[in-house]
């Protein structure tokens, strides 16, 4: 940046969100503000940008943030020190920890959101040099099972095939995947490619989602049946004739025992539609589309890997694709959608418990090699405890020293606050952070390190496709921050293992990284980027994205695998995986009648740290909600907009109930994001059942045991503040980011003194002009500080206002007479309606106007996007423009 602050030109970084790896281009205008946009010549988006990215721009401000190096004194606060006081208190505990009580007594907690070279550092330091392979990462909550069937698929954790294929495909089935909400870009590219070409796309999935109401077939399968569905697939495979004999016979082995196992879980097309409670028809349509398709990419995320028969649904899907050659060539093959932005990197350099760097693992070979390469004095000589075991184990007082690095485990992690009371007893908790207070700082962390965030960060990601890309800084480091590299090297050189440590920028990491994926490899293992192991610090800066693997410096095109064979394994062949038998579920416990489902929102990201900055993203929705069946919400005595009681063995939540047609009957939806600091009620992660699978030790994420509670919600309403406002115990509240301060809707079950309330917010010397109506339980403030609004609270009893007009308000520096007037009415006073709801985030279109443009005639989605624009950015609004046309046309005919 120049001396103004100002970008001298557009930097090009990659977008910290999902695993799609979009390249943005981040730009600054004379005032500074700053911009992201897509960047045109990254091939993972090709300058389409989703509404979380182009909000990036929103989440950069250093409020809240964490800059300098703390330490929590004896009476409990947290107290500025020096960065040498803070790495050397670090440093001792985990020596100090490692010698007393061994070193499988510490372990370390990563994310996908660190850079590759942070990762690399991390793991090198405690599995080369003090000596455990305790280092496990958020990335299990999300990937681990896709990891664990490529592992026993192919021998190795690759990704077959790449974006193109979405492209070229003739089918595309996606199953347990949101992706026009989650993955919206390559949604997006998935429909043109059913416009352009004519492809069609199934969505297996137990919920009908927005991606669904593009789909050619919805399969609404009961929750846990996708490996059934797999097998049945294959069974029917083998009976008509459509498998790969050559292929087979050439690459693979053990398919008898697969087709043995999968005719014992589905025999035939009607066995399987009746264990996966899908009509026949729609079963036998997916498996004649299938057969008579050879392009075909089944894509899956969280749907099938959060589960506890995770690593099985990705081996089904697997053993279909190698049963019919249909892998590693264009337009076909398995594919593994990413949670993270670099989820890939992390598994690259061994961020799993079970895995060593360059994707190598525990055999006695592959140990000798690495420690060899690090001239390591303590490698670890086995896996190490994954993320449920880690917390467990500090739990029970086994692990005493834990350091986290940029993930929020109270919030994310199954059995939340258990996780909680846990951290807050060990000896030696460190926090790697941006943020001065989350839920897992307010723990009890012991020692706080203020990390670089995105936008201030150096290093490489690699994205779902393999697809290495260049996270370039275009912010100074503020206050004391560092990049995580440079915390771990520090440390480890307090340790005593300064040489080994001893690097003086990221780039010199990443040429250490490369060196390691071609050492003794010629070829036997996947991951190999040798080609970059002498690369010159002026070419990392300008590194292009680039597909691994890179054996040499010209060896830089996109590339598949597994079209002639070349397995992993000792043998070259990949494995077919003769699964288990699917979990049937057993009849819900009558104390807990449904299976709770969790998952993202549209326009939020995991703890909702950056997104919840950003005014953009919060006014889709405000608050954390349940998605209901109607029949299940007729039973509970439940309507769309009433407050349930969410309860499992493990903790509660208080949730908007939403109902809808798309759920199944018997399962519930809630999202992950909300945390402590967002909503008093919202952290589902503390109701999550610690169920794994047996292979991958992913958490089931998708089918814990809940009851449900009708709350009467009392007194409802909202405030508009520059701040936090404290509300009384049993309020029920959420926050949201918006113009000029915070949002936040209450609904206070045991009452509420509302004028009290108000003036705790007026400043001194300030003014507050008020509406009260007793009778009808209504009351409003607007709270003044001069002529310019720093709040306004309203409250009433049977639901609450939209602020939607009064936020325009609350950034002005005064108020005109008429707004003044105007404002305890919440009414705009030119007669304006009151936008609604927000639906397309990116052009900030409410739901009125769109309404008003489908009465105008605007007959289907592409219309609307003429009339207004809505939809025609990220597209992810979509599904919810064609569901209000849907609904207004059915209420016209219904009219009729």
């Amino acid at each position: 940046m120049n001396a103004l602050g100002t970008l001298p030109k557009p930097v090009a970084t990659a977008c910290p969100y999902c695993g799609v790896g979009c390249g943005v281009l981040m730009t600054a205008d004379a005032s500074g503000a700053i911009t992201a946009s897509g960047d045109p010549d990254h091939p993972a988006n090709r300058g389409r940008l989703c509404v979380k990215g182009s909000a990036l721009g929103e989440t950069i401000g250093l409020e809240g943030r964490l800059l300098h190096p703390m330490i929590r004194s004896r009476s409990g606060t947290l107290e500025r020190v020096s960065w040498d006081s803070a790495l050397s208190a670090t440093a001792e505990g985990l020596s100090r920890i490692a010698r007393t009580h061994g070193p499988d007594a510490a372990a370390f907690y990563l994310s996908g959101q660190l850079l590759t070279e942070d990762y690399y550092a991390a793991n090198k330091l405690m599995k080369g040099f003090v000596g455990t392979a305790n280092v496990d990462t958020n990335s299990r909550l999300c990937m681990a099972s896709s990891v664990a069937g490529h592992r026993r698929g192919f021998g190795s954790d690759t990704v077959p095939g790449t974006y193109e294929d979405l492209d070229e495909a003739d089918l595309l089935v996606l199953v347990g995947s949101n992706a026009a909400w989650c993955h919206p870009i390559l949604w997006q590219r998935m429909l043109a490619t059913k416009q352009a070409r004519g492809a069609r796309i199934v969505v297996i999935d137990p919920r009908k989602t927005a991606t669904s109401a593009d789909a050619d077939l919805m399969l609404a399968i009961r929750p846990g049946m996708d490996a059934a569905l797999f097998s049945g697939l294959l069974v029917h495979l083998a009976e008509t004739g459509a498998l790969d004999r050559a292929y087979i016979d050439a690459h693979t082995t053990g398919l008898d025992q697969a087709l043995a196992r999968a005719r014992e879980i589905a025999p035939t097309l009607a066995a399987t539609a009746i264990t996966c409670g899908l009509p026949e028809a729609d079963v036998a349509t997916l498996f004649a589309w299938f057969t008579a398709n050879p392009r075909v990419v089944t894509l899956y995320s969280q749907g099938v890997n959060q589960s506890a028969q995770g690593t099985d649904k990705v081996s089904a899907i697997l053993n279909c694709h190698l049963a019919t050659g249909r892998i590693g060539r264009v337009g076909m093959g398995p594919f593994s959608l990413t949670g993270q932005p670099n989820a890939m990197g992390g598994r690259e350099v061994g961020g799993l418990a079970n895995m060593l760097a360059a994707h190598m693992g525990f055999s006695g070979t592959e140990i000798d090699r690495v420690g060899r390469f690090w001239g390591a004095p303590r490698m670890a000589e086995r896996e190490g405890l994954k993320a449920i075991q880690m917390f467990d184990a500090v739990e029970a007082g086994s692990i005493k020293a834990l350091w986290v690095m940029a993930t929020n485990p109270a919030v994310s992690l199954p059995r939340a606050d258990a996780v909680r009371r846990a951290m807050a007893g060990l000896d030696h908790f460190v926090v790697s952070e941006n943020m001065l207070s989350n839920d897992t700082v307010n723990s009890g962390a012991h020692i706080l390190l203020p990390a670089a965030a995105w936008g201030e960060k150096d290093g490489t990601v690699t994205n779902s496709e393999r697809r290495i890309s260049r996270q370039r800084p275009f912010l100074p480091l503020p206050g004391e921050t560092r990049p995580d590299w440079w915390i771990i090297a520090e440390v480890a050189k307090r340790m005593g293992y300064g040489e080994a440590f001893d690097w003086p920028d990221v780039a010199s990491i990443f040429r250490e990284h490369a060196a390691l994926s071609s050492f003794e490899n010629r070829g036997s293992r996947d991951f190999d980027i040798g080609g970059f192991s002498h690369l010159s610090n002026s070419d990392y800066e300008v590194l292009a994205p680039v597909q691994w693997p890179v054996r040499t410096p010209t060896d830089l095109g996109d590339k598949r695998f597994f079209a002639e064979g070349g397995f992993f394994t000792p043998d070259a062949r990949a494995r077919f995986i003769a699964i288990d038998q699917p979990d049937l579920k057993a009849e819900p416990d009558p104390a807990f009648p449904y299976l709770l489902n969790t998952g993202r929102m549209r326009d939020h990201w995991h703890t909702m740290t950056r997104t919840g900055k950003a005014p953009t993203l919060g006014r889709h929705r405000v608050e954390p909600l349940l998605e209901i069946h109607p029949d299940d919400a007729a039973v509970e005595g439940l309507a769309a907009g009433d407050l349930a009681e969410v309860t499992s063995t493990h903790g509660k939540a208080t949730l908007r109930v939403a109902v809808e047609p798309g759920q199944s009957r018997g399962s519930l939806f809630a999202p992950i994001h909300w945390n402590g600091e967002t909503a008093s009620h919202g952290r589902i992660g503390a109701l999550v059942q610690p169920f794994t699978d047996p292979w991958s030790g992913q958490p089931e994420m998708k089918a814990t045991p809940v009851s449900l509670t009708r709350v009467a919600p009392g007194l409802e309403g909202f405030i508009l503040s520059h701040g936090a406002v404290d509300l009384p115990a049993g309020t029920v509240w959420a926050r949201a980011a918006i113009d000029g301060g915070l949002g936040t809707v209450f609904a206070a079950p045991q009452g509420l003194d509302a004028p009290a309330l108000a003036r705790t917010l007026k400043p001194e010397g300030g003014s507050i002009s008020e509406f009260e109506d007793a009778a009808r339980g209504v009351y409003r403030a607007a709270i003044f500080d001069g002529e310019r609004l720093v709040a306004v609270l309203f409250a009433a009893l049977g639901g609450r206002p939209s602020w939607s007009w009064i936020e325009t308000q609350f950034g002005a520096p005064e108020l005109s007479p008429l707004a003044r007037k105007a404002l305890l009415s919440g009414r705009s006073p030119d007669g304006l309606a009151d936008a609604g709801p927000t639906i397309c985030a990116c052009f900030a279109i409410g739901l009125t106007a769109i309404k008003a443009a489908i009465a105008h005639g605007a007959c289907d989605v592409d219309a609307v996007g003429v009339a207004l624009k809505a939809g025609t950015n990220c597209g992810s609004c979509r599904p919810e423009i064609k569901r209000v046309i849907e609904t207004l046309n059915g209420q016209a005919r219904t009219l009729a």
